[in-house]
């Protein structure tokens, strides 16, 4: 029996989808199964604050937060081909929002605003970030529409990453090593379907995932030296006092803490830094392969007990200080 596959065809009219900008397309990015498509392709866990935000005499689209590290975002939308109306209005925005992401969507991007975008990547650090995205329809036959969104620059996080911790563009095999790591429990995850959002895989010793709150996330170490690995809530923000009172809110709930995770727990209250640490460290070693699967194992089942447990407590610590 012959096999029969459907032909993959391309919607060049986005305005058959969203006839208008404002009130059809950002109102439909801003729901959380969309962002949560923008989030996947670009890296981050993308949470909406606000639509339509004022900036000056100016409206950003959509103004939100990486959930994890509770970084700034901003995203311009364009239905059309790119401009430099749109490009300086991104610049504004990114100033008065104090922005870390910038995520400019269009239907299509003209070289000379990609080299300007590639640009400001190059020549800006790790605090500042470009995005330049297409968006993209398609359907199979008579199918539904499916949207795609597909990425024509983003930040070199590689070259940043290595530049600034080591003065040079050139990783090393730890580097490749670790990222190597993360990509692999990546697929892991997704084959486990696991109930937290992953990231992007960067060549870091850690890897964090959002819990649902800014005011704290759960962050994965590799330490390759002393030969453990470890999960952690990271509790941080612009705001001292107010951390170590979630810190010590926590900590008042130590029992119920200890009962869903064991009795192994190591609490850092940092009192030179604006953080505060609970974790769990395991005596599995990075630098053995062989025990990776291990690891993502041990990995994707602590993490998830983690985002349950802390992010219930942080719900109520929040209603406490109503």
């Amino acid at each position: 029996m012959a096999i029969v596959l459907g032909k993959l065809t391309k919607v060049e009219d986005l305005r058959t989808v969203w006839k208008h900008e404002a009130s059809d397309f950002t109102r439909w990015l801003a729901e959380s199964e969309n962002m949560a498509l923008l989030s996947e392709t670009i890296g981050l866990d993308i949470t909406t604050v606000q639509v339509e935000d004022n900036v000056g005499d100016f409206n950003v689209d959509i103004y939100a937060i990486d959930e994890t590290s509770g970084k700034r975002i901003i995203i311009e939308n364009q239905l059309e081909k790119t401009n430099h109306d749109h490009l300086g209005k991104i610049i504004t925005y990114a100033s008065g929002k104090d922005a870390n992401y910038i995520v400019w969507i269009v239907k299509k991007a003209r070289n000379e605003h990609r080299q300007a975008i590639d640009w400001l990547n190059e020549h800006t650090d790790s605090e500042l970030n470009f995005f330049l995205i297409e968006m993209e329809l398609w359907k199979i036959g008579n199918s539904d529409v499916a949207p795609k969104f597909q990425i024509i620059c983003q930040p070199n996080d590689w070259t940043k990453m290595v530049k600034e911790t080591y003065g040079t563009g050139e990783t090393t095999e730890l580097k490749t090593k670790q990222g190597e790591f993360w990509d692999d429990f990546n697929t892991y995850c997704k084959q486990a379907k696991v109930d937290f959002s992953l990231r992007k895989a960067l060549p870091h010793h850690w890897y964090d995932i959002a819990i649902g709150t800014s005011r704290a996330h759960v962050s994965l170490w590799l330490n390759s030296k002393k030969k453990y690995i470890s999960c952690n809530l990271y509790i941080g923000g612009r705001d001292r006092d107010e951390n170590k009172d979630l810190y010590s809110y926590i900590l008042a709930n130590k029992d119920e803490v200890e009962r869903a995770l064991g009795n192994n727990i190591e609490w850092y209250l940092l009192e030179n830094k604006k953080a505060s640490i609970i974790g769990i460290n395991n005596s599995l070693d990075f630098n053995d392969e062989e025990s990776w699967e291990q690891m993502f194992e041990w990995f994707a089942e602590t993490a998830a007990k983690f985002k349950h447990l802390f992010y219930n407590l942080i719900q109520d610590y929040e209603k406490h200080q109503e």
